[in-house]
């Protein structure tokens, strides 16, 4: 079994040489589930960065107790952070990219209200932006005010994107956490509104709840659990 990659701050660190004063950081959870919002975290990272918490990975790598654990130890890492959410009912309305946008645009929203307080809002424009995988659907979304580059493995590799990857996935199970808390029928404290077979006798047992993303159900059967995505991203 190949070592489990340990993300550093390399790419950053050539963005801070080439003169940003900060370095935003973007990953989003929760794209591939049947119920519950999509999630995008967003941190903001400068140059007096110490070195990351000890443990900090790509929150797929980690176990639920670990990232509970990692969320405030990031979030204290981190020069700000942010979440922004796009609920089931925007996704069947808009679709799953468009609600990636909406949520990163929120994110980035309340990131530059915590800056602007702050007084340092101004350095966020036209920073460089480290968003993980191959396509860029966030720079419409902020209407371009930064720099977006995405990187394939960007939450493996670069230790302020794992961040933002740790506290969003905290954020969304969280709100999954108490979806069950208030109705049990569907397990989302175990699957978190992804797919499993539990999840899917649940649906044909008790019909949908109103955090199902109906247009997935209504566009893939039931009875093919493998179209959908079973990781935890």
């Amino acid at each position: 079994m190949p070592p489990v990659a340990i993300p550093n701050l390399k790419v950053e660190r050539e963005h801070f040489e080439s003169g940003a004063p900060v370095v935003l950081a973007c990953d989003e959870v929760g794209r591939g589930a049947l119920a519950g919002p999509v999630a995008v975290g967003l941190v903001v990272i400068d140059p007096t960065v110490r070195r990351m918490p000890t443990g900090l990975r790509d929150s797929k790598l980690l176990s639920e107790p670990k990232r509970e654990l990692m969320a405030p130890r990031a979030a204290a890492w981190v020069r700000g952070w942010a979440v922004g959410e796009a609920s089931a009912a925007e996704i069947d309305e808009f679709g799953i990219m468009a609600c990636l946008g909406l949520a990163g645009s929120r994110a980035f929203a309340a990131l530059h209200a915590a800056e602007t307080a702050a007084g340092t809002a101004s350095e966020l424009d036209g920073a460089p932006l480290i968003l993980d995988g191959n396509h860029d659907w966030l720079s419409r979304a902020i209407d371009h005010r930064a720099r977006v580059g995405t990187r394939i493995k960007a939450d493996r590799d670069c230790a302020s994107v794992a961040a933002a990857s740790v506290l969003a996935k905290v954020h969304r199970d969280r709100l999954m956490h108490t979806a069950h808390d208030g109705l049990p029928l569907y397990a989302w404290n175990e699957n978190k509104g992804y797919s499993s077979r539990a999840h899917f006798d649940a649906i044909a047992e008790h019909g949908p709840s109103a955090i199902h993303r109906r247009t997935w159900l209504h566009e893939r059967p039931v009875e093919a659990p493998a179209l959908f995505d079973l990781g935890v991203g």
